[in-house]
């Protein structure tokens, strides 16, 4: 009786392996890095390493490495101050392509990382991670505004046949509309003030003509307030899409926005995705006009405007703009099955597939083109001093003829691999509403101290000595078989953590400890209904058969409606009660594995098969 058949050991034993296995990353610790990689997302080229080793000698900085992984270089130091001028030398010296930023590297063996294996991730409280601080645009906002008012009122005006100049019609603050005479101003005014109601009208002194529109009050507050919460929205999203585990992403003041990413190691990406400002813009091609002629004398046709393709060629686009980012819902990356080259699937929502609709209903076998509109922060060093620029990108990436009718779902192509994969997770979480400017990037140490980090890892360790005394003190021989249970728990909380990379926290470390103390409970629960068996006069062996098949059902009960507690402050709870919600869950798991299966193949180890006269319980 209670023997243990082949597989049961075999299993624990696997089980076991893997765990250690998988733990172990957890003992290696992390160096300070200095991270540079490829603004285009592409892999560090050769140049880029030897440029670099070249700036560190110049410069006489000493670093512990510099090697490449996963197409990123990284410059590896031995303290803070080190990884800070290494950081600015580098900033100055390589070309304004790369992007440099700082980061943590893990000092896991080669081996490990080729199976998986990686330390867990912490977060922002107990390792730290990277933290940004960035400023919404507001003005920018503003102005995009007019611009699509004054797009807006163009079309109105136009389907009421009312003629108007060919200026440009946004002047700074104001939208200026020319008209031939005052009775079509008077006219256009009146439909206007009723379609624009948010804007105000006022007639131009000295010219009766003119009409100047500008946002109200109450709308400029709107569209602020809409600038941040969109921008709030959208980058939460991509911070979903980098797959950070329990960010910060909240609003600072009147146009700033805090972004914390604890455990996070691409920080060179993370920093090109939060302030990219990409989206698309399909038109229709002025095909009826020479766009070569309206670069050599600057005289654009009306209602069109001049841009270029990516290999520098002039083209028109017609001004109104069919469908833009914003009425995108889905994007994905992929290859085009045709031409072989990288393509963006699109999915556009329902007026902007509606539009698109009609747009290719009326015009098969014209042109239609793709207009790629990019804002970013370029930071360049003049007579030592960093100098931020804007730096405005707006190029035609595809022009193609439509050769049949579409709407909801197509493709665009004309794009890098790189470029496709990062426009297409920029268009799947939103466009930002206004340009944004990471104006501080730091590597934040814990927040809350090195001695509450080590008061919590004592936590765990007291708790766990006080345990096994008991155990050991209490039920003897199978006390320390719980204690090697629950030792072994431990070792399978770590090791799942590293492999979901789930972020570890202060509240999680709170989960630990509380696991400590409820995985003993299901032996406890079986080491007494063995003692009760004995009592009642059961053989040993019965009793030790009868301890774990009768109290299997209790153990099972109130560990399953823990789970379930724990799973609903997960699926609800948010920050730290997540972090609690996920070591409690893993905990729970790995502890019936252990305090059930895990003690009963080592007590039928020791005393299956034997004849007992009494155990040490």
């Amino acid at each position: 009786m209670n023997q243990n058949a082949s597989w049961k050991l075999f299993l624990l034993a696997a089980v076991v392996l893997v765990g250690l296995l998988y733990a172990l990353p957890n003992l290696f610790g992390e160096d300070l890095a200095v991270q540079v990689s490829m603004g285009s997302g592409e892999p560090i080229p050769e140049a880029a390493i030897n440029e670099t080793k070249a700036s560190l000698e110049r410069r006489n900085l000493d670093s512990k490495d510099v090697d490449v992984t996963d197409g990123r270089l990284l410059v590896r130091v031995a303290d803070e101050d080190t990884q800070l001028k290494v950081a600015d030398a580098l900033k100055r010296d390589l070309d304004r392509d790369y992007i440099v930023a700082l980061n943590l590297a893990p000092t896991t063996p080669d081996w490990l990382q080729a199976i998986g294996g990686r330390p867990m991730a912490l977060g922002l409280d107990l390792r730290g991670g990277v933290h940004f601080l960035l400023e919404v645009d507001i003005p920018a906002a503003t102005q995009q505004t007019r611009e699509r008012y004054a797009q807006d009122m163009r079309v109105a005006l136009r389907e009421e046949r009312i003629r108007t100049n060919r200026d440009e019609w946004v002047q700074g603050d104001t939208i200026v509309i020319r008209f031939r005479s005052e009775a079509d101003r008077q006219k256009a005014q009146e439909l206007l003030e009723e379609d624009f109601r948010e804007l105000d009208f006022n007639v131009a002194d000295g010219s009766a003509s003119v009409l100047n529109v500008t946002l109200s009050e109450e709308e400029t507050s709107r569209v602020a307030d809409f600038a941040m919460s969109q921008s709030l929205t959208t980058l939460r999203n991509r911070v979903n899409e980098l797959g950070v585990a329990e960010p910060l992403v909240q609003r600072q003041g009147a146009n700033r926005i805090v972004v914390q990413l604890p455990g996070v190691q691409g920080t060179a990406r993370a920093k090109e995705i939060l302030g990219a400002t990409a989206t698309l813009e399909y038109r229709l091609v002025a095909e009826d006009e020479d766009p070569f002629a309206a670069q050599r004398t600057g005289v654009v046709p009306l209602e069109t405007q001049l841009y270029k393709t990516r290999d520098g060629r002039p083209i028109l686009l017609k001004r109104d703009v069919i469908t833009t980012g914003d009425h995108i819902v889905d994007a994905q990356s992929g290859i085009d099955t045709d031409s072989g080259s990288p393509a963006v699937f699109v999915t556009l929502d329902g007026q902007g597939a509606k539009k698109m609709l009609e747009t290719t209903q009326r015009n098969v076998n014209r042109r239609m083109a793709v207009l790629f509109k990019e804002t970013k922060y370029v930071t360049r060093y003049v007579n030592g001093e960093p100098e931020t620029e804007k730096v405005e990108v707006r190029e035609v990436i595809n022009d193609a003829v439509i050769r049949g009718v579409f709407g909801k779902r197509f493709q665009t192509t004309g794009l890098e691999s790189n470029e496709a994969r990062n426009l297409s997770l920029l268009l799947r979480a939103g466009a930002l509403p206004a340009p944004v400017e990471i104006v501080e990037e730091r590597t934040v140490g814990p927040s809350l101290g090195k001695d509450n980090i080590e008061q919590g890892r004592t936590a765990v360790i007291a708790g766990f000595l006080l345990v096994i005394v008991l155990m050991a003190v209490y039920y003897r021989r199978f006390g320390l078989i719980a204690n090697c249970a629950l030792l072994l728990n431990l070792v399978f909380i770590m090791a799942v953590l590293s492999l979901l990379q789930a972020t570890l926290t202060l509240p999680g470390i709170a989960g630990i400890v509380l696991t400590v103390g409820m995985a003993v409970d299901a032996n406890v629960l079986i080491f007494e209904r063995i003692r009760e068996e004995l009592a009642s006069g059961n053989t040993p062996q019965s009793s030790i058969n009868a301890g774990y098949d009768k109290a299997f059902s209790s153990i099972a009960d109130a560990n399953v409606t823990t789970l379930i507690a724990a799973l609903v402050l997960f699926g609800f709870g948010t920050g730290p009660i997540k972090g609690f919600a996920v070591t409690l869950s893993i905990g729970i798991v790995t502890s019936m594995f252990t305090a059930i299966f895990g003690t009963r193949v080592l007590v039928n180890a020791l005393y299956g098969g034997k004849r007992l006269s009494t155990l040490s319980i």
